[in-house]
């Protein structure tokens, strides 16, 4: 069992749905996004996401558009979100999970990316423009490097896809929330649950759902009927809302902390309705 499955298990006999942040790679710079990523790690993330800024992100909102764009402005490249990875990975242990675009790693060479990647110390990458069915040349460069490659099923995704998307997904399956790009507003609904039990029905691979997550009660909300709530555009735009570096790594622990708390077993059963694995509300 893969070091991200086993996070998910660890979530899981604690009985708690797994936390997942992101945050773009050098935003606002790389020592403050350093900082801001250990204090997810304190916050007890069960994995944590980390984007390499590109330059057109075709799945990502204006939250983490704006934070491509400072991030690039401020001198991120590839080679310094691995240096970035290989920093974190010295102050946590829980799984790193790098997101990024084609372009950047086909650019880099598949196998040198993958290679890259693993050295720096991560478990796992998402490439959300990746189609399954032209990922062939990724899948032998991940599975040379010992990383974990995570596809994406979408709302829209046919049971067809959704079958393919099931064979070659490793570490888990990333569930989109909802149509459009990331930071959009989240509403919990029967049909979201019962995409899950229809990915439940095909794989053994946690299912964490993203896009759309932005407060403790919409990722309460999910507990207990996902595996793992992704959390990215909130975690930003609250940095963003501060100048300050020390500001902003207290804002983005203490939203963490709300949001960890709220996918607990307490927070579970705290307040709002509860999707169930059935689909019906509680």
């Amino acid at each position: 069992m893969s070091a991200i499955e086993q996070a998910f298990q660890r979530a899981a006999r604690a009985g708690r749905t797994a936390f997942i942040p992101f945050l773009t790679g050098g935003f606002p710079d790389q020592e403050t996004c350093l900082e801001m990523l250990a204090a997810l790690a304190e916050a007890g993330a069960d994995l944590i996401e980390v984007g390499l800024p590109f330059s057109d992100p075709l799945a990502d909102g204006p939250v983490l558009q704006a934070a491509s764009k400072k991030a690039l402005e401020r001198g991120a490249t590839t080679d310094r979100l691995f240096e970035l990875i290989g920093r974190l990975r010295r102050r946590c242990g829980c799984p790193l999970v790098i997101m990024t675009y084609y372009n950047p790693a086909l650019q880099r060479g598949l196998r040198e990316f993958a290679a890259q990647a693993r050295r720096a110390g991560a478990e796992g990458v998402i490439i959300p423009d990746l189609p399954p069915e032209e990922a062939g040349d990724w899948l032998a460069a991940a599975r040379e490097a010992g990383l974990e490659a995570v596809f994406l099923v979408a709302p829209t995704t046919t049971a067809e896809r959704l079958d393919r998307v099931v064979e070659v997904s490793q570490g888990f399956i990333y569930l989109v929330a909802l149509t459009g790009v990331t930071g959009s507003r989240l509403t919990l609904t029967p049909r979201l649950a019962a995409q899950i039990g229809q990915i439940r029905a095909r794989s053994r691979l946690p299912v964490a759902v993203g896009f759309g997550i932005s407060t403790p009660d919409q990722a309460r909300g999910l507990a207990g009927s996902a595996d793992g709530v992704i959390v990215g555009s909130a975690l930003v735009k609250e940095a963003a809302r501060h100048n300050d570096p020390a500001a902003q790594v207290e804002a983005v622990a203490r939203l963490a902390a709300e949001l960890k708390a709220a996918l607990g077993p307490d927070g579970r059963r705290a307040a709002g309705p509860n999707i169930s694995k059935t689909g019906r509300s509680s």
